[in-house]
């Protein structure tokens, strides 16, 4: 079975264009820190161009969060600044594009926005 972070990414790589992202240009490694284990995912963005790795590469922006977090920020159970804001996770580089690539992740389940797609109401 697939992680929730997994097929998350998978799902940006198979995108291969965002365009909430289109303003956006960087590179950004999450390092995501378990005992001493961390996994690594490599994300670069040109100009909403996506193209994701799961590797250890070079980056502007390195972001450093507990596996299960990451995995309840990307299904809209938790919010990447206010994990940053009370230290859960970390931001070495550019914080900007924390900012840009946080609009592509989910918002709460039953919330309404751009996150989330609209249903048509029956007549």
């Amino acid at each position: 079975m697939v992680d929730v972070t997994t097929r998350f990414f998978e799902d940006l790589d198979r995108r291969g264009f965002e365009p909430l992202l289109v303003k956006t240009s960087g590179t950004l490694r999450f390092d995501l820190h378990e005992g001493a284990q961390t996994t690594h995912w490599l994300l670069e963005i040109d100009r909403g161009n996506l193209r994701v790795r799961q590797e250890d590469g070079e980056a502007d922006t390195v972001v450093g969060t507990e596996p299960r977090l990451f995995a309840d920020l990307v299904g809209g159970e938790e919010n990447a600044v206010a994990a940053l804001l009370r230290g859960d996770m970390t931001v070495m580089g550019d914080l900007r594009l924390v900012l840009q690539v946080e609009r592509v992740f989910p918002g709460p389940p039953n919330s309404r926005g751009p996150h989330h797609t609209f249903q048509r109401r029956a007549a």
